[in-house]
């Protein structure tokens, strides 16, 4: 090619061959990029599919936009093979081939036939680049065709499966409809049902064709695919779908487990019951025992549960399934949580022994730690260890003044082991 004059002070020998070192390596990663990108599942399932909407328009672009790459890449190579060519002719190039050399690597000298761009609009015969504006360009036109790429392929991974998945399960509670009769027009569920139906064989077509219009882009983000598949409309089927079922499920596990739930709901409520008569009995022992006016009552026996047990079964006899249905779920939530309640109270009547039990626990500790540094016999500790002990081992037991004299012995014997011993 002619030299037309370098773009700048004409490069040494050194800095051609770092230069074209650099631009060879860009070569190599731009090309194990286009090839990684030709073969990627997801282009290939774009070209292959019957598109439509957001995505039929933007992967018209991105095959333009890959077409132009490619064109581009041809172009860098061609370029980039001469300038190597140049810098081959000798060992130490003149000063006319320094010149002819630093115009290709940093001068526009690269001449891209004009073609189609990717947002349509009209083409320059020509276009003119420097090779690093090349790469550049390059770089943009990849990033952009592999975030379309590599989003399709995310939601046709994520999307259908979870479809197919939900309508696997659709199918089952449809069965479990029928089985106990409810069926479309005779049941607001069966209505529902075939809605769900319907929306699922839509939602699905509509991914497979327009995966695009199911993206939802990370705020901020610029990497390629950066987000999330849309699955608002699924999670509304799969919540529509999950209240059908419950409610399906309800009758046809009353008809089967109702038995069972029974005498689950019976044990619950005398588990809360034995509870309660543990807090009662363990209320007498500490208030015998701690010095304390804020021990809580104990509540008694859930009777008005037990008269709704009754009920319950009363349904059951008869056969009132839907009647059945809703109490036994209202009973054994109110079950467990009347069992709950009866642990709480046993753990807040016996706290004052556990806060003794810790004291205790904390006395014996430090007892144990000044007797390893020798210190056991010290009169001023022993004298505040046997009024702390006192306090802890009497009936009724004052807590607070208790935990002051555990204080006073930790704070002594913090005093005597810093210093060696008490003076």
């Amino acid at each position: 090619m002619g030299v037309t004059g370098p773009p700048g002070p004409v490069m040494d020998r050194d800095e051609v061959d770092r230069a074209l070192a650099r631009l060879g390596a860009e070569h190599k990663a731009v090309e194990d990029s286009l090839l990684a990108l030709q073969d990627h599942a997801g282009r290939r399932l774009l070209e292959g599919a019957a598109l439509t909407g957001t995505t039929e328009q933007r992967w018209a672009a991105t095959e333009r936009s890959i077409a132009l790459l490619w064109t581009y890449f041809d172009v860098y190579t061609d370029a980039l093979r001469a300038a190597r060519e140049v810098r081959a002719r000798r060992r130490w190039p003149g000063r006319e081939e320094l010149a002819e050399l630093t115009e290709r690597l940093c001068g526009e000298s690269v001449v891209v036939p004009g073609s189609s761009v990717p947002d349509g609009a009209a083409a320059r015969l020509t276009e003119r680049f420097t090779l690093d504006r090349l790469v550049a360009r390059m770089n943009e036109l990849y990033a952009a065709s592999l975030d379309v790429v590599v989003t399709a392929d995310a939601v046709w991974s994520a999307l259908p499966a979870r479809i197919d998945l939900l309508a696997a399960e659709l199918n089952r509670t449809r069965s479990l409809a029928r089985s106990v009769g409810v069926r479309p027009g005779e049941h607001p569920a069966g209505d529902d049902l075939e809605a769900i139906t319907e929306e699922l064989a839509t939602l699905r077509a509509q991914v497979v064709s327009d995966p695009l219009a199911f993206w939802r882009p990370a705020v901020g983000s610029s990497a390629p695919g950066g987000g999330r598949p849309d699955t608002d409309r699924y999670d509304r089927a799969a919540r529509a779908l999950e209240d059908v079922r419950r409610e399906i499920e309800a009758v046809l596990q009353v008809r089967q487990d109702s038995e069972s739930r029974l005498l689950r709901l019976r044990d619950l409520l005398s588990r809360a019951d034995r509870t309660l008569a543990e807090a009662r009995n363990a209320r007498g022992e500490v208030l015998a025992k701690i010095a304390a006016s804020e021990v809580p009552v104990v509540s008694g026996p859930p009777t008005a549960l037990q008269e709704r047990l009754a009920t319950a079964a009363e349904y059951r006899r008869h056969a009132r399934w839907h009647r059945l249905s809703p109490l036994l779920e209202a009973l054994e939530q109110e079950a467990e949580d009347e069992l709950l309640r009866a642990r709480a109270s046993l753990t807040a009547v016996t706290a004052p022994l556990a806060v003794r039990a810790e004291l205790r626990g904390r006395l014996d500790a430090y007892r144990a730690k000044v007797a390893r540094h020798g210190l056991a016999e010290d009169p001023f500790l022993s004298e505040r260890y046997d009024a702390a002990r006192r306090m802890l081992w009497s009936a009724p037991c004052d807590l607070r003044a208790a935990e002051q004299a555990v204080l006073r012995y930790q704070r002594a014997a913090g005093e005597v082991l810093s210093t060696g011993g008490h003076g």
